[in-house]
């Protein structure tokens, strides 16, 4: 039977026209059907049934390939195993698999869009799709079920000391998605993005390399002269930044007010949770000038955009008007930080109150204890101090300030 063997050459499967099955021997065969139509066909039987399966056009599959693929085949009807069948259930098998990958960037877009409603607003949700986009660029087109700890590594270190409060949020947000992504079947394994016990073994902390970064700010002594500067300043902005200094308050809950948090019977700003950084209701005690400055506001808003009234300022606005007086080297938050020197160096209140009037976290329990009331006499009084001081007459060169007034 040598002769039932390799009958064929590349030579005569190029040649062949004439429509027919031509054998090359274990039953493999050139199929054709055209002058351009030739495919491969293989003829065997199994369990005393005649079947034939395709290996594919000529165009795809040449001569040797064919060959190869048919002893393939003779080693699944060797353990009694049906090609056909073999070759249908690996299909579907890939093809399953294939449904169950999907990419890092797909899985980050499902995740985003289910948590969107979670999210503080639209503009924090876009922050997280930037985030991914920018920083983890490299793992987008990546099948989710291969990302491994180095490929996380590999997006965070660039960025860990030089970047190091972005590369936390980049982390946490990676580590959202695969999470998301595991609990879809769509992963298996450890959550490579984890921290404890897998990404400290390899990166620093944070709070290690982590760089302090200061508002630029005003020196205090500084503050009468620039006050009355400001006093003579036009418009809503000036406005709002007098007020952001008499309250030391953020930018954001000055822009975000409306005359609906406002108290004047008590003299009150009830700044609500959702525009606070800790997500907690805020009580500010007004000063006298404070409550003059909310004479003339919107409906909407405490200072309205001049150019929209029913629109609220944008967070630059104050910037500009620093900008516009000459103080560009100076932040509105830099005021917080105005207020806190002044507190500790010309008064004698206790450092809770003033971080009670700051809206900050104390991490001191004794503190924090104190902080539950809101000290609220305490910090009217404090504000009420430090709105003389910056009504007070400018100093003049030369003129020696007191430190640690009674």
């Amino acid at each position: 039977m040598a002769q039932t063997i390799n009958q064929l050459t590349t030579t005569k499967v190029q040649k062949l026209r004439v429509p027919g099955t031509y054998p090359d021997g274990a039953g493999l065969y050139l199929q054709v059907t055209g002058a351009a139509a030739k495919s491969w066909l293989l003829r065997y039987s199994l369990r005393g049934k005649a079947r034939e399966m395709g290996l594919g056009s000529v165009r795809k599959v040449s001569l040797a390939e064919a060959r190869r693929k048919a002893a393939d085949c003779h080693k699944l009807l060797d353990q009694h195993i049906d090609p056909i069948e073999h070759r249908s259930q690996t299909r579907a098998a890939a093809a399953l698999a294939n449904a169950k990958t999907i990419t890092f960037e797909e899985a980050a877009v499902r995740y985003i869009a289910m948590r969107v409603k979670g999210l503080k607003n639209a503009k924090h949700a876009a922050q997280w799709a930037t985030t991914i986009k920018t920083y983890a660029k490299s793992l987008l087109k990546l099948p989710v079920r291969d990302i491994d700890v180095g490929l996380v590594r590999g997006v965070l270190e660039p960025i860990w000391t030089t970047k190091s409060e972005t590369a936390g949020r980049v982390r946490g947000r990676i580590e959202r998605i695969l999470g998301w992504a595991k609990v879809n079947n769509y992963r298996a394994g450890e959550n490579p993005a984890r921290w404890r016990d897998n990404l400290d073994q390899l990166l620093p902390k944070l709070s290690e390399v982590r760089r302090v970064k200061h508002h630029p700010a005003l020196p205090y002594a500084e503050l009468p002269a620039f006050m009355e500067r400001l006093r003579n300043e036009q418009g809503s902005a000036a406005r709002a930044l007098e007020f952001a200094i008499l309250t030391a308050a953020r930018t954001e809950e000055i822009v975000l007010s409306s005359p609906a948090e406002i108290n004047k019977r008590e003299k009150l700003w009830i700044v609500p949770a959702a525009h606070m950084k800790l997500k907690r209701e805020h009580l500010v005690p007004l000063c006298d000038r404070a409550l003059q400055l909310l004479e003339r506001t919107s409906e909407s808003y405490l200072f309205p955009s001049p150019s929209h009234p029913d629109k609220h300022l944008s967070n630059m606005a104050m910037l500009m008007v620093l900008d516009r007086m000459g103080y560009g080297h100076v932040t509105v938050h830099g005021f917080r930080s105005t207020f806190k020197d002044w507190t500790r160096d010309r008064t004698r209140f206790e450092n809770y109150v003033s971080e009670a009037a700051l809206a900050h976290s104390s991490g001191d329990k004794i503190e924090a204890a104190y902080a539950r009331s809101d000290v609220l006499d305490k910090r009217r009084k404090l504000m009420d101090e430090w709105a003389a001081f910056c009504s007070a007459k400018p100093a003049k060169s030369g003129e020696v300030i007191v430190l640690r007034a009674t």
